[in-house]
């Protein structure tokens, strides 16, 4: 049976994916953490004709609710015929060695197919929680449908926390490679008739990680898979702000005193 999203896709969902620039990497390590929030990228598709065939694809399964053997059938022999398929050797360009490597296949579609469409919809969702927290102002955290879960991840079942809490910048599923977690917008009526409260977070106890790529220390929170500990939509709403304002600051004083108040107020809103 097909892996599939059932609901109506928010148009939030396609354009995070959609507007991607496409990004060539050798290793998932390549393109990292918030770097996802911009770049489209599929660990050895170094040719943007190949990246783009998979976008595209991606994108056509957001918009018609596509399951992943649709998916499949789809791209495969697109793939097949630009040589994308199967066992083939690719030149490392961080090492510049030639090495065997897995391209195309069914178990890599569907890791590619899994993890655009959650993270596509998690920062599809953030942006509407942000428009509506006035209304909906806590977050609960919920297990998904998997037969086994992550021990912390069962751990954090129910938590309910304040959108703006700082704990989602980390922990806004997806939180690792097959995680099915999710969150539910709640409002205070629906907490008080559940008896729900405010929960205390766990702490995180980071665990330190290397990036054998680039030699980079980092901490990552347990019960999290290193590169998942972000959240796409805010980290993606973050850096357009930042964008914004650096060209605001380039442009005639008056305009950009009035563009600046009404993305006061679009954020505000």
């Amino acid at each position: 049976m097909g892996i599939s999203f059932p609901g109506q896709v928010p148009s939030e969902a396609i354009a995070f994916i959609k507007n991607k620039a496409l990004k060539v990497g050798f290793s998932y390590l390549d393109v990292w953490r918030e770097e996802h929030s911009f770049a489209f990228t599929v660990a050895k598709a170094m040719q943007l004709d190949i990246l783009r065939a998979i976008r595209d694809e991606i994108v056509k399964a957001l918009n018609e609710g596509r399951t992943f053997e649709q998916f499949k059938k789809e791209l495969t022999p697109t793939l097949q015929k630009l040589g994308w398929w199967g066992e083939r050797p690719v030149m490392d360009p961080l090492s510049a060695k030639v090495k065997t490597a897995q391209l195309g296949s069914p178990r890599r579609l569907k890791t590619i197919y899994d993890t655009n469409m959650r993270q596509a919809r998690s920062a599809g969702q953030w942006e509407r929680i942000q428009r509506t927290k006035a209304a909906l102002p806590y977050l609960r955290y919920g297990l998904g449908p998997s037969l086994e879960h992550r021990m912390e991840h069962a751990a954090w079942d129910g938590m309910t926390l304040p959108v703006d809490d700082p704990w989602w910048d980390s922990h806004m599923p997806m939180n690792g490679w097959g995680c099915k977690c999710r969150v539910r917008q709640v409002s205070q009526r629906e907490m008080d008739r559940n008896g729900w409260k405010i929960t205390t977070p766990p702490p995180d106890n980071p665990k330190e990680w290397i990036n054998k790529r680039t030699g980079e220390v980092q901490m990552v929170p347990e019960g999290i898979d290193p590169g998942f500990d972000y959240n796409p939509g805010k980290d993606r709403q973050r850096q357009y702000d930042k964008m914004i304002r650096g060209k605001l600051q380039e442009a005639d004083p008056v305009i950009a005193k009035a563009a600046e108040k009404h993305l006061r107020m679009t954020i505000d809103d």
